[in-house]
């Protein structure tokens, strides 16, 4: 069979543990046999990043710019358990993937992957639930401390102009911890843009939530945001579509949705997101059934999976163990960042190529052959798992038939 010839490079940013490792293999036995790949690739492991001191992540995020299209592996992000299992770490390196958000200025839109022998642990959704997640700011990009004395804490502002403004945080009678967040009005305005072009993309409704009655500031300019483009923007668009656009508080937002049959983006804060895509996509039925997109606003895209590095398998490999790893998620970020170098580049074999490797996946899986998280979820008579290589292999001779 003649490959099919790519036109531009897309970016590709390698990763850590088990996810690496498939990473390989995926592209070993499912893309490189039907296409000749061209990638600009940064290696965004973890020593990796230490021994460039993190510069690898932004020449990864800055070539994603210059290319349009980057394709990621999950990475670790040091706390302090892994300085101990690190032990050459000189720092513990911030998110590779807050990093790549920062500089691409970009929203992240997370959807589960849908399977008929596995239904949601939610028995009311029955289309996939979206989450938007800001990209920027928050508790990701927030400074703390502590004290180990009574005392008070203030938060002060230092204008351009040398004007100041200046608010009591807190008094304290003994040892406190403190903690400032910060967000810019551009980055909260691109997140609202991309959520309703979003929207309007896929056509569907669109909810946002946060919980402006308690931080009214805060929260209040996402709301109030929010608005302002949807009104100046996007309403005629909303309706000329059928779609709605919804905001509600954080709280009555996750009941809602509980009770919702899908079909819907949720766009959530930073933190918000975080924790809301992984628990829509455990109901789903996996969390390797997830995947993640981040759009910028300027149409760069990067594909990933949603799920981490699988460190408990990785240390099984280790051993020589035969893992059940599941690699649907990081098969998905490969071929969502080949369909779209495909339209970029107007090839549409690439894309032809891309649709075919996903339903060759979701086959694979259909016909019983499945991985260890998947076949326990199935109802009725469960199939007997398979490790990561005897699925990848099944999926290549689905691709060859």
């Amino acid at each position: 069979m003649e490959k099919i010839q790519m036109k531009t490079p897309l970016v590709e940013m390698d990763g850590d543990e088990m996810t690496r490792v498939l990473w390989q293999k995926i592209k070993d036995e499912l893309i490189c046999p039907f296409v000749d790949l061209k990638t600009e690739y940064y290696d965004l492991g973890l020593l990796h990043r230490n021994e460039t001191r993190d510069q690898v992540t932004v020449d990864a995020a800055l070539a994603t710019r210059k290319y349009g299209v980057a394709v990621k592996c999950a990475t670790i992000t040091p706390n302090a358990q892994r300085m101990v299992e690190y032990p050459q770490l000189t720092e513990m390196w911030k998110s590779p993937n807050g990093t790549i958000r920062s500089i691409l200025d970009g929203t992240v839109f997370r959807a589960p992957i849908l399977l008929d022998a596995i239904r949601p642990v939610v028995r009311t959704w029955k289309k996939p639930i979206t989450i938007a997640r800001h990209a920027y700011g928050d508790v990701y990009k927030s400074v703390s401390f502590e004290t180990d004395e009574p005392g008070e804490c203030t938060m002060t502002f230092r204008g351009a102009s040398g004007r100041e403004q200046t608010v009591l945080v807190q008094k304290t009678d003994g040892p406190a911890v403190f903690q400032g967040e910060h967000n810019k009005e551009s980055s909260i305005r691109s997140f609202a843009r991309a959520c309703f072009q979003y929207a309007v993309d896929t056509k569907q409704d669109l909810w946002f939530s946060t919980k402006d009655t308690i931080a009214k500031v805060y929260d209040g300019a996402f709301k109030r945001i929010f608005e302002e483009e949807y009104e100046k923007t996007y309403r005629t668009q909303f309706e000329a579509l059928g779609l709605r656009y919804f905001y509600t508080l954080i709280d009555d937002a996750v009941a809602r949705v509980i009770r919702s049959e899908g079909g819907f983006i949720w766009a959530c804060k930073n933190y918000d997101g975080d924790v809301m895509s992984d628990m829509v996509s455990t109901a789903f039925g996996s969390l390797a059934m997830m995947t993640s997109v981040l759009v910028a606003p300027d149409g760069t895209t990067e594909y990933e999976a949603a799920h981490g590095t699988v460190t408990k398998h990785y240390y099984r490999y280790l051993k020589g163990e035969q893992t059940s790893t599941n690699p649907m998620a990081t098969i998905f970020a490969w071929t969502g960042a080949l369909r779209k170098r495909g339209q970029l580049d107007k090839l549409p074999a690439l894309e032809a190529f891309a649709d075919r490797l996903e339903q060759a996946s979701l086959d694979t899986i259909r016909s019983g052959v499945m991985t260890g998280d998947l076949a326990g979820l199935v109802e009725g008579d469960r199939p007997t798992p398979v490790t990561s290589e005897a699925f990848l292999k099944a999926i290549r001779a689905r691709m060859e038939m």
